[in-house]
């Protein structure tokens, strides 16, 4: 069924930015201290670190290297409270901090010295938002003074200004809801000019994968949602754009965790595609992801530099023990032992990439430069490999789950 929905307009209210003091003065090496040089890349890492007990906070690390070999340090991160989130237009001189304590959004300026301001805030609440969450690319930044904020809580994208800090209105995201199930979406949205395409993918509170795929578009010059959805995929949160320039998605590596330990009961590991022109689905494409790794487990559809992308097979070799029926979804998605593929589009085959590292089945890709990145975690910590040229080299290590990247400068 397709459902298309108009967007309901708020007037703004311009705020001026009061700026606060951020990260602190000394240099080390490890941040960035540019003399006044505004010219030095700057980039910003956000990694997650648990505290004591239950709590755990947010580190907002500067750095002017992608590439070190020192752990990046926390001495002079900015803090935040719980799990957040960094996000921003690339190389604009401020970035964006959201997070699990309450519905707001706070911007923070780069100084040309290279630290961090702390400027106004902005309440998604009057839109029933109570916590920021899922992943960077829940934000989507349009222009300087046009985002949107995909939230699966409340089934709606938050529009609202980067620029002044203001609530502008919002987009209802109608045809989402499915009985006895949550509402997740993509860590890899699709901009094709003025289309916003963001995947959306369901689960039970018992972590039972839901058989539904769907695509939600949104036109970003009117701000009208149409919401697409086909029977056939579960879990098929991740996406690219192929050469013929359809849209290809695929179940994610948890739902493919999922069926590994439930068995045959649970919806099988796919890919199917998407016309953006027609806005339908093709009926006559499917591919059952397994098959094209001789019968191993295979989840996540990864975008890669210059149209590459990439399949994540499951290695089970590496497994500290074997998969059984009581092996959590979760931990098995989350396990280092994930291997690249290069997927060809026209043969429909799948290609290790030798020179990557085994990695969690959910790895998030960020741009550095003219340098594309990739994440795996283990033991809580973080690692960023290049993924530009597939030799997967050690670029930076992080103590906590990095979840977010930002070249701010």
């Amino acid at each position: 069924m397709t459902f298309t929905t108009p967007l309901r307009r708020f007037a703004t209210t311009a705020l001026a930015l009061s700026l606060l003091a951020g990260c602190g003065d000394d240099n080390d090496g490890k941040t960035p201290d540019n003399g006044g040089d505004s010219t030095t890349p700057v980039y910003a890492i956000a990694a997650q670190s648990s505290g004591s007990g239950s709590s755990s906070q947010t580190y907002i690390i500067l750095t002017d290297k992608v590439e070190q070999t020192e752990q990046l340090s926390f001495d002079n991160a900015v803090v935040i409270p719980g799990r957040a989130l960094i996000a921003g237009l690339s190389k604009k001189g401020a970035l964006f901090v959201g997070g699990s304590e309450g519905p707001t959004v706070t911007r923070y300026n780069l100084t040309a010295d290279g630290k961090l301001e702390k400027g106004e805030t902005v309440s998604f609440a009057p839109k029933a938002v109570k916590t920021i969450g899922e992943y960077q690319n829940a934000f989507q930044f349009v222009s300087d003074t046009k985002a949107y904020y995909f939230d699966g809580s409340t089934q709606q994208a938050i529009v609202w200004n980067p620029s002044d800090m203001s609530l502008t209105g919002s987009i209802p995201l109608n045809g989402l809801t499915v009985d006895g199930a949550g509402l997740s979406f993509s860590s890899f949205p699709i901009r094709r000019g003025n289309q916003l395409v963001m995947l959306p993918a369901w689960r039970t509170s018992t972590a039972q994968v839901v058989k539904q795929a769907g695509v939600v578009v949104i036109d970003t010059t009117t701000d009208t949602a149409t919401v697409v959805k086909d029977d056939r995929c579960g879990y098929a949160r991740d996406g690219v754009i192929g050469p013929d320039g359809l849209l290809y998605m695929a179940t994610e590596a948890y739902g493919a965790a999922y069926r590994r330990t439930t068995g045959e009961s649970a919806p099988e590991s796919c890919m199917i595609r998407f016309d953006l022109q027609k806005l339908a689905f093709d009926s006559s494409f499917y591919v059952s992801l397994n098959t094209l790794a001789g019968g191993q487990t295979v989840g996540s559809l990864v975008p890669g530099p210059n149209g590459a992308a990439y399949l994540r097979v499951l290695d089970e070799s590496t497994l500290a023990s074997p998969v059984t029926a009581g092996t959590s979804a979760r931990a098995l998605a989350s396990a280092a032992a994930w291997r690249w593929s290069r997927f060809n589009f026209d043969a429909r085959t799948a290609t290790p990439v030798a020179g990557f590292p085994a990695t969690s089945g959910s790895a998030f890709v960020f741009e550095a430069g003219n340098q594309t990145l990739f994440t795996s975690f283990k033991d809580g910590n973080t690692t960023l490999h290049l993924m530009t040229g597939e030799d997967g080299k050690l670029m930076a290590t992080s103590t906590g789950m990095a979840f977010s990247f930002l070249q701010v400068r």
